[in-house]
């Protein structure tokens, strides 16, 4: 189960990435109609160009993903387990879900809202990926209450709200996936600052969390599942930084976005272990 768990958040992870570098190598319609790359076939014809090569092989991708999905639901029916039965068709039903919302962002011209909606159900799919995963080692999860669970609550939503801009502001930008694709009309120099704005939010509240976790003697899974996220936070907002005044090269923005799935993982697992957690041995003691 562990296995199939991890396969499934990581396979999710790189549709990600190789979504985005559909969008940064300008293949968004290499493939110009959906379900088909053309108008005659399913698969381009002839000698592949490189935009061609890019979108066909990044669907291609879906059909790993449905393979994972089909082995993890087979694992998660033979453990007898309800909950992982659960988690699992909600896992596997996102794929064609997602198959065909890319296939209204090909239809809509890669309009940059349906875009933008695309990439924010890789990152709840990958968020998903995490429940499951932490749920095979905790079947019957107690919650617990209180002013810690609420500051997780309120850390998870900042990262979602940041996630969200995060994904405005590439509608704003050059990277539309192709030359003729629309932009959102936005101003990407304010929605930049909106965005600058929320990660500082972000990164203070789960600088808060991770303080109120260590000052009440909270697990040593939570303590690091905060320190983790935190690490990936700075990480992520120094290539940010870095990108807007190195005007957004592609492999940077492509890092950009791989962080953004790290994100959702890490802030995920934050979220569980926290509603879950449990005073330290040393401080039980």
């Amino acid at each position: 189960m562990r296995f199939f768990g991890w396969a499934t958040l990581v396979a999710n992870i790189m549709l990600v990435v190789t979504g985005g570098a559909v969008r940064l190598t300008g293949s968004g319609l290499g493939c110009p109609t959906w379900p088909r790359c053309t108008d005659e076939s399913f698969r381009p014809h002839g000698a592949l160009d490189l935009h061609e090569a890019i979108e066909f092989g990044n669907r291609m991708l879906t059909f790993v993903l449905v393979a994972i999905a089909v082995a993890t639901f087979a694992a998660a029916w033979r453990t007898g387990r309800r909950d992982l039965r659960r988690i699992s068709v909600v896992l596997a039903l996102g794929i064609p879900a997602q198959a065909v919302i890319g296939g209204i962002t090909v239809l809509t011209d890669l309009n940059p809202w349906v875009v933008s909606f695309h990439l924010l159900c890789s990152m709840a799919i990958i968020g998903l990926a995490v429940v499951f995963l932490r749920r095979i080692d905790h079947p019957d999860p107690v919650r617990a209450s209180g002013g810690l669970v609420g500051l997780a609550w309120v850390t998870f939503a900042s990262a979602w709200v940041v996630l969200y801009i995060g994904t405005v502001v590439t509608g704003s930008g050059p990277h539309a996936g192709d030359a003729k694709a629309p932009r959102n009309g936005l101003d990407p120099l304010q929605v930049s600052q909106l965005h600058a704005d929320s990660v500082f939010l972000f990164v203070g509240l789960t600088i808060g969390l991770l303080f109120a976790l260590v000052a009440t003697g909270a697990s040593r899974e939570a303590r690091r599942a905060v320190a983790v996220l935190l690490v990936i936070e700075l990480a992520q907002g120094a290539i940010g930084f870095v990108q807007y005044f190195t005007d957004l090269p592609e492999i940077l923005v492509g890092f950009h976005m791989l962080g953004a799935a790290l994100i959702s993982a890490a802030v995920t697992w934050v979220l569980l272990t926290v509603v879950h957690t449990q005073p330290s041995p040393e401080t039980a003691d």
